[in-house]
Formats: C-alpha cells, structure tokens, sequence
C-alpha cells in the first residue's frame, strides 16, 4: 500500500492548526465553587505569568489563604513548572501578609536554585536572618549544589552542616548519595550509609535504595543482597514495591531471572492494588524478562483494580508485545487504544511502528499511518521519520525522501523530534546525484526549518541548479555569510558548469 504522497503537506499542516476539545455530562449538577487553583490550572503553558491572575482573584473581593498558596506551589514544583512555582512564592514573600518560615525559605530558596542557579540560590540564604538558617534552608542549599553537581561544594556544605549539628536526618545524607551517584563514584555510597548510621542517623527507604542500586551498578550482587536483608530487619523500615522492582532490575541486567522473578512477586505484594503506575512499572520488567503470561495477568490486573488505561500503560505493554514478537496482538491493542478515548499521543503508534520498522513491514507502516491520515489525525515528525529511517537502513532511498518530507511538513521546533543526520545525507547524496532543481529546492526549503544550512545541503542545490544550468551566485554569497567557505568539492562542483 502506498503511503500518504507528499501532496498531502497541506492537509498536514493545516490539521496541526486545529485542536478539538469535547466534554460530556452524565448528570446535570452546579458548578463547583470556583478556587484559586481551578483559576491557575487552566492558564497552562509554563511560560504564563500567574501574578497577575492571583491579583485579579484577590481584587475581585476573595482570599489567598497561606495554605492555599502554598498548595500551588507545591503542586507546580510537582509539575515541573519552577518558573511559576517561583513567582507565586516571590509574591508570597514580597507582596503577601504571610509570614516565611524557614520551611517557607527553603521552598524558595530551592525554587531559585532551580531557576536561576546556585549562584543565586546562595545569595538569597546569605540575605537569610540567622533564624531562619535551620537545617531546612542549609539542606535546601545542600540540594542546589548536588543538583549541579559542584562535587567541593556540596561536600564542604555537608561537613558545616555536620558541625553545626544540622545533618540530623536521611536528607543531607541522601543528597550526598545522589551526588556520588550522579558523578559516576558509585563506590563512594556504601560508606555514606554507613557513616549516616553511625552518626545516629536511621536510614530510610531511599538511602537503602540508592545504596542497593550503587551495588547493582557495578554488578556486586552479593553486596546488594546484604544492605537488602539489612533492610528488611530494619524495625523503623517498610520496604516498599519500588525496591523490590529496583532489586529485580539489578538481577534482569545480571541475567538472574529466578532471582529476578522472586523479587518482582515480592513487589506486587507490596503494590498498592490502586496504584496504575506500579502496574505498569512491573509489566515493562517482565517485558523484559519477555514473560508475555505475567505481563497479561498484570495487565488484566490493572484494569480489574484501577479501572482504566492510560496512554503510559498502553506504551509499555506494546513495547513489551513488540519486543516479544507477537505483533498481532499488539495490532489488537493498539485499535483498542485507539477507541479507548484517550488523548491522541503518536508515542503509542510509535511503538508499533518502531517494530514494523525492525521487522521490515514497512509497507504496514505506512498503512497504519495513511489510515491515521484518512481519520484526520494528523502524524507528527517523529512518526513518519520512524517509517523513513526503515526505508533508508533498507537502502530504498526514494522511499525514505517521500517519508522524510512528510516529516519536515508536520515539523514542530521544541518536541524532542529532529531529522536524522545520518538518514538526511543519504537522501540528499541521492538528490545531488539525480534530483531534479524543484525536488531539490522543495527538500532543502522544508529541511532548513529544522536545521542551520550546512555545507552538505548547499553542495546539494548548487549540484542541482548547475545541472540545470542556472546560475549558482546567490548560494555562494549566502555560504559565505553562514561563515561557510568554499573547499575543494565546492571548486570541482563548479568546474561542472564549463
């Protein structure tokens, strides 16, 4: 089956223009009373200010409850927006008739870290009154440093906590496992929980977990298992599904499948019978495990306890049916997928094209992506350039041109998607030795969107446009601006034109 031709660009781009929302109700019902936070939520982007929206609430005569602002905040640091989160406790502070505590301090002060760097975040901890330098602002500065990285910093910071009495908890200690952890010196971490412990400190889940995984990193099963059992009789411990799942990765990556599987039961006991993410945590460890029938029974599990699939979970159990093979199946729960009334995410159809590609079924590929077409739903860049990647490792250069526009079509800067280098080479190899000037000229046109002009793609149309005997002025001057000079291959592609 033929894919969608490239005569589709416009109805590609137009369908990107469009977004339609539905809503239905069951029964009719009031309306909530509208909060400060139902307001916030819906403005979105992360780049919207939400000052002036809290304003506008407290001019229209409501409050701002220290608790209630203090809620959205600790929901956009959960969300990842620390832009906002960082504005609305700035306003707070600044603006507010709310009191900071330290707790209040090392919020923001943490937020300043994460926005502006610790540079700035150690600005504001010396503006700090002495009382409000606790062990929650020193260990918010603490956690600025390790998030950086600043290995001397961090360790110089922790050592004054220590003599100031202030690492009297797991954070400091964790931050400094983490630290390790993130800098590649896995074998520092043992002995940081052992010094936590010595100091009086009791570990909890999280140090035991970063130190079992320390050991799993460098394959000392038998050092893992020790701070494992030590856990489990620890009497202030509950060890949690996530060690357990944690544990079993350890022993997937060692080939310890028995083992593996022990653990991985040991975690669904610990699971949350409600707690999707867990589920689906598992499943992809028995996908890697490839063990379809355990992957099925937590499958249905899931479904039976928590009632409903999210795009995540679809996304794991294909990439778990795709690695097993067993494509039909994922075929069947892709269309249910599709009429599940989930939010149109191509991750998931990306999975199965990912296996198609693998597989060689191209054709089927591009099937499932011109049936997308044919319902209004427009592919992203990332998924027709699954589909050229496969015609080009096949070497069906042509095929993998076609494909490839239609994903410079649909491009969208900032989507983690960009045009493979390897895979645009070929094709405008393909194009310098045969393209004709228009196929040329539209390729690199729709190319430059998404990346700078290189000397490869100037080659390319000066190739083409001497082929047609055109003149070839203009592409040098525009070389030399983008600071591109003339080599040889330039010179010899010239000499093409006498």
């Amino acid at each position: 089956m033929g894919s969608a031709l490239f005569s589709v660009a416009n109805r590609l781009r137009s369908a990107l223009r469009f977004r339609h929302w539905s809503s239905s109700y069951c029964t009719k019902r009031a309306p909530p009373r509208p909060s400060l936070q139902s307001t916030i939520w819906p403005l979105g982007h992360p780049s919207i200010s939400l000052v002036p929206e809290i304003e506008r609430w407290i001019d229209k005569g409501n409050s701002a409850r220290p608790v209630e602002l203090q809620n959205v905040v600790r929901e956009l640091r959960k969300r990842r927006r620390f832009k906002q989160a960082l504005e609305v406790s700035e306003w707070m502070k600044n603006k507010s008739k709310i009191t900071f505590m330290p707790s209040d301090h090392a919020v923001q002060l943490d937020l300043i870290g994460e926005v502006h760097g610790s540079a700035s975040a150690e600005t504001y901890f010396n503006s700090l009154d002495e009382k409000n330098k606790t062990e929650k602002t020193y260990g918010a500065l603490l956690n600025c440093y390790v998030r950086e990285r600043q290995i001397e910093k961090s360790l110089s910071h922790m050592k004054k906590m220590k003599e100031m009495g202030l690492a009297f908890s797991p954070l400091p200690y964790n931050d400094i496992m983490c630290l390790y952890t993130n800098t590649g010196q896995h074998e520092k971490v043992p002995s940081v929980l052992a010094e936590m412990k010595n100091n009086g400190v009791y570990p909890d889940n999280f140090s035991y977990r970063i130190c079992i995984n320390s050991y799993g990193t460098r394959s000392d099963i038998y050092g893992m298992e020790k701070v494992l059992e030590e856990m489990e009789h620890q009497p202030q411990i509950v060890v949690d599904w996530n060690t357990y799942a944690v544990v079993a990765s350890i022993y997937i990556k060692a080939e310890l499948v028995e083992k593996a599987v022990s653990a991985l039961k040991k975690a669904e006991e610990k699971l949350d019978k409600r707690h999707g993410p867990g589920y689906n945590h598992l499943i992809s460890l028995y996908g890697h495990l490839e063990n379809k029938s355990e992957m099925r029974r937590l499958w249905d599990l899931q479904k039976e306890n928590c009632k409903k699939y999210i795009n995540r979970d679809y996304t794991t159990m294909l990439g778990g049916l795709v690695k097993l093979g067993e494509l039909e199946e994922a075929e069947a729960l892709l269309k249910e997928w599709e009429s599940s009334g989930n939010a149109l995410d191509f991750r998931v159809p990306n999975v199965l094209l990912t296996g198609y590609r693998h597989k060689g079924l191209l054709e089927k590929a591009e099937a499932l992506l011109d049936d997308f077409v044919k319902k209004g739903k427009t592919p992203p860049s990332s998924s027709w350039g699954i589909v050229a990647t496969g015609y080009a490792e096949k070497g069906e250069i042509e095929k993998a041109h076609e494909l490839m526009k239609n994903a410079l079509c649909v491009y969208v800067p900032n989507t983690g998607w960009g045009p493979n280098a390897a895979i645009v080479k070929s094709i405008l190899n393909h194009l310098s030795e045969q393209g004709d000037l228009k196929e040329v000229e539209t390729f690199i046109g729709l190319l430059r969107i998404a990346v700078p002009m290189d000397r490869e793609m100037y080659h390319t149309l000066i190739r083409a446009r001497t082929r047609a005997g055109r003149e070839v002025d203009d592409l040098l001057k525009s070389m030399k601006d983008d600071g591109i000079e003339e080599n040889k291959e330039t010179k010899e592609i010239l000499s093409l034109k006498s």
